[in-house]
């Protein structure tokens, strides 16, 4: 049975960089972000509700993200819809995942809000990747059309990164490449050197 690794991090914490190591480890990666663009994409099963909950956010069979953004800043009551939607679309896509790659030894689930939303409960383990505050602002802020207001209201709906550090099984360091792939090693080391999860 496969070891289940939740993965974590703030915006700008390296994320992304890490989950690309595990996959060039032989470990499949799960990525929450890629299962919403998969659903709104056209053909995704979530374009006709939110299309039907969200007049006009569907433009050429897809989610037009810039309509349904303009949609929720209206609606106070869009996101909890749209939650209601996408939400089980997702676990669904997920537990498809974890059904094709039964067999693997470790499965990594790349989920941002990973706390927010309680996941953590169908992990095995959480591996958590940071680093200091100020390389992360200047990650994030070389990003196009980021700004800081931007960039502090992304921050006010995320946890901070000292309570996810606390509450993780890992951490992964991100100031490095090297810091980065020597934490991945051992964390797959550890995991494979256990025994198999009942």
């Amino acid at each position: 049975m496969s070891f289940v690794l939740g993965l974590t991090g703030g915006i700008g914490m390296g994320k992304s960089t890490a989950a690309a190591m595990f996959v060039e480890r032989g470990h499949p990666v799960w990525d929450a972000d890629a299962a919403v663009h998969r659903l709104y994409a056209p053909g995704g099963a979530a374009v006709a509700p939110v299309g039907q909950a969200f007049p006009g956010s569907v433009v050429d069979g897809a989610i037009d993200r810039a309509v349904l953004k303009a949609a929720l800043m209206i609606d106070p009551t869009g996101l909890k819809t749209l939650e209601t939607i996408v939400h089980p679309l997702v676990r669904q896509d997920r537990a498809a995942f974890l059904r094709e790659n039964a067999r693997a030894p470790i499965v990594v689930l790349d989920i941002p809000l990973l706390y927010e939303t309680g996941a953590e409960a169908q992990m095995d383990g959480v591996a958590v990747v940071s680093t200091d505050e100020a390389t992360r602002r200047a990650r994030v802020l070389a990003r196009a059309g980021m700004t800081d207001e931007t960039l502090d209201l992304i921050l006010s709906r995320q946890l901070v990164d000292q309570d996810r550090r606390a509450r993780a099984d890992w951490i992964i360091p991100s100031h490095s490449l090297d810091a980065a792939a020597a934490a991945v090693d051992s964390i797959c080391l550890d995991i494979l050197s256990r025994r198999p999860h009942a």
